[in-house]
């Protein structure tokens, strides 16, 4: 029976349970990314708001489109293929290009008036104050 248990302490039932509802589970935030290339985005949260960085090498900031709706943040927006000679031949292509979209559920509450959204050397930042319920507050314990 040592044979069937995946981890000291574990049955295999208990990793087959846990397989199926990891198997239903979205990931925390992340939704389906749409389009030819994904662009990698952090999401990082701070006591006063959220930020959200996604490279996007080669693309100007006049083709990027940043979107709220609710709590779900829209990056999207197209890199286009240049080529430099027509007569060339391509032995050998990594470099991604054409339409893409990114969502991201946000972690908490933003202002949505107060977004901003910067893009340098490729790099797109969108800051989200967070609104301000969900800021919380600390409450004192009084000893009696």
């Amino acid at each position: 029976m040592r044979a069937l248990t995946p981890f000291p302490g574990t049955t295999l039932k208990h990793e087959m349970d846990r397989l199926f509802e990891r198997f239903f589970e979205a990931p925390w935030g992340e939704l389906p990314a749409m389009g030819a290339w994904n662009p990698a985005l952090d999401v990082i949260e701070s006591k006063d708001g959220v930020t959200v960085k996604a490279e996007l090498p080669g693309v100007e900031a006049k083709d990027i489109a940043v979107t709220l709706e609710g709590d779900v943040l829209t990056i999207k927006g197209e890199k286009e293929q240049k080529k430099e000679d027509k007569d060339a031949r391509e032995h050998h292509v990594e470099r991604s290009w054409g339409a893409f979209m990114r969502s991201v559920r946000l972690p908490a509450p933003v202002d949505g008036s107060k977004v901003t959204a910067t893009c340098k050397n490729g790099l797109i930042t969108v800051t989200l104050p967070k609104a301000p319920g969900a800021k919380g507050t600390t409450i004192p314990v009084k000893a009696e």
